[in-house]
């Protein structure tokens, strides 16, 4: 039987194909302090928001309710449960918990139809702006949202520099937000959403 012994260019070309194949691509960079999507946490539900509740194959047991001002709702066989303070699917999950004591395997579905404003979780656009203003929060509202209400940027807005402010005290953050990119180039990558009580603040340009 004859025998090929491969040569030192093969013995190295296969060597870098195997290298090549069990490493993982380098991750992409994201400019440091600008802002994402992964960067927000889930809408937090506040009293009197209007939730519409779907309990899949039990119609009799959705309902719209509002949170009340002790941050509880009650709904068909569900009664006095805390919804302050919980994302929708938070909520969703300890209400199929609840209902496991009537329903086969219930499947809860949780959405804020109606965000109840108040003024310290009011979103503000301010600094260069073509009409800074305080907006009432609506769920799903990004910068973009934001710009549009505003009336867009002016001509002496440094947009890239933006800053968007959340929290207050120790756990206030600040994240840069390119809104120079999604304004002047539609680049929609630099959209983000906003929750209650953000500030956006848009600097003006030093030169």
């Amino acid at each position: 039987m004859l025998t090929i012994k491969p040569g030192p260019l093969v013995l190295i070309t296969l060597m870098c194909l195997v290298t090549a194949c069990g490493s993982a691509p380098a991750p992409k960079k994201v400019p440091g302090g600008t802002i994402s999507v992964q960067d927000f946490p889930d809408y937090v539900i506040g009293p009197y928001d209007q939730l519409q509740i779907f309990v899949w194959r039990a119609p009799e047991l959705s309902s719209n309710v509002a949170v009340r001002p002790d941050g509880r709702i009650s709904t068909p066989l569900v009664e006095d449960m805390v919804a302050a303070g919980k994302s929708p699917a938070q909520l969703s999950g300890d209400i199929e918990r609840a209902l496991t004591a009537y329903v086969r395997s219930p499947e809860v579905t949780v959405i804020v139809g109606e965000f109840s404003s108040t003024v310290d979780q009011q979103i503000r656009g301010l600094g260069e702006a073509q009409r800074p203003a305080a907006l009432p929060y609506q769920v799903g509202m990004t910068t973009l949202d934001v710009m549009i209400a505003v009336g867009g940027l002016t001509d002496f807005a440094a947009a890239n520099r933006a800053k968007l402010i959340r929290g207050r005290g120790d756990k206030k953050k600040v994240y840069r937000v390119r809104l120079g990119d999604l304004m002047r180039r539609g680049d929609v990558s630099a959209d983000v959403p906003m929750q209650p009580g953000d500030v956006l603040l848009i600097p003006e340009s030093l030169f």
